[in-house]
């Protein structure tokens, strides 16, 4: 019960990697506040992870690129709980494509996706995670800031930019307690790799089945990742177990980036 006492926020928690964090979270004994853009899937999941764990869940569905709904977030959160001490920016991925496949409609919407998310529900759970006396805010980033993921344009340029806001804000925030890591999933298997699975195999002529091989053929480990596996890593991060631990960029991907 690593996080017993904690408060947690973990956005786009009703699928995939913010689903995964935000069970484990519960099961180490944290309350939460998730949020995902569907009513339905996040209050299914919600309940999902109450029934699994007895854990307190409170959530709300909210589009984290805009901005009016991350207002009403923060106010829920700041209603509901008043405090918060784990803060897990987490958000679907842009889609994929090559740079003159893309408009400027395409590049303002995973900016507002992707970059500005992390910037506002910072802003706004920042002042919460001082009145406790120091923090923890998790950017779920991607490998791509190591070594660019060739079809994904949009994401390789998003997450860079959290990367750099993430190491910033690490030095701005290190005097408040606050720490503030990144972590990179590699292939790690989610509905999200999936379809890039069907866009890569559409693009190259070839099975879905057949890119899935490609792609795990070029990860040392020879597999991909659990989500199971990456909320370890985000559990870590969340706990007393990474309290010495700030401005760093995670990868968790049997080995895949080349880079140190």
């Amino acid at each position: 019960m690593r996080l017993r006492g904690k408060t947690a926020v973990v956005t786009a928690a009703s699928r995939g990697l913010g689903r995964g964090i935000a069970l484990r979270f519960a099961q180490e004994g944290a309350r939460l506040f998730t949020a995902s853009r569907s009513e339905e899937a996040i209050r299914k999941a919600a309940e999902d992870i109450r029934g699994q764990t007895g854990a307190e869940v409170a959530w709300l569905a909210a589009d984290v690129s805009r901005r009016e709904d991350v207002n009403r977030l923060l106010a829920a959160i700041r209603e509901t709980y008043g405090s918060v001490d784990i803060l897990v920016n987490n958000a679907g991925g842009p889609p994929a494509g090559l740079f003159f496949d893309l408009d400027d409609e395409a590049w303002q919407n995973a900016f507002d996706l992707n970059l500005m998310s992390v910037v506002r529900m910072t802003r706004g759970i920042v002042p919460m995670m001082k009145e406790r006396g120091g923090g923890r805010i998790i950017n779920i980033v991607s490998v791509s800031i190591k070594q660019p993921i060739p079809g994904l344009i949009l994401s390789n340029a998003m997450r860079a930019a959290v990367a750099g806001l993430t190491k910033t804000l690490s030095m701005e925030l290190a005097p408040h307690g606050i720490l503030v890591n990144g972590l990179g999933p590699g292939r790690i298997l989610t509905d999200r790799i999936r379809e890039l699975d069907n866009a890569t195999a559409a693009r190259r002529g070839v099975t879905p089945e057949q890119a899935a091989a490609e792609a795990e053929s070029g990860i040392p480990l020879g597999r991909s990742g659990t989500v199971e596996e990456f909320a370890g890593a985000a559990l870590f991060l969340a706990s007393d177990d990474g309290a010495y631990v700030t401005g760093q960029m995670l990868m968790v991907d049997g080995g895949m980036t080349k880079t140190y």
